[in-house]
């Protein structure tokens, strides 16, 4: 049996895709910087398999661990904004259709 929750072995294929590209774009960003993965695994405070497993986009690698790692590269913004309600097309169009629902329904009387 894994030691990782089941959550995290039925990862989407797009999402697991999505990872892999995170952690292989944060391993490019160590290497440019001329960082080792134990710099990377003491600044992160986990082991350096820890940051392998990162750059390979494990899935069960904490979520905290990524952000930090985004953050040391002064790339943390585009995480905070990911889930902006703002830009939540998918929310905005079941609103605009809930609107001219109701809309309609008291335009019937």
């Amino acid at each position: 049996m894994s030691p990782h929750p089941i959550a995290t072995e039925r990862v989407p294929p797009a999402a697991a895709t999505a990872l892999r590209k995170l952690g292989a774009d944060l391993a490019t960003a160590r290497k440019r910087r001329r960082q080792s993965l134990r710099d990377w695994a003491l600044r992160l405070n986990v082991s350096p398999p820890t940051v392998m497993r990162m750059e390979k986009g494990d899935p069960a690698v904490a979520a905290g661990i990524y952000a930090t790692a985004l953050w040391m590269i002064n790339r943390l913004q585009p995480l905070a904004t990911a889930a902006d309600p703002r830009e939540d097309l998918a929310a905005l169009e079941s609103d605009v259709n809930a609107a001219n629902q109701r809309y309609q329904r008291d335009a019937r009387g």
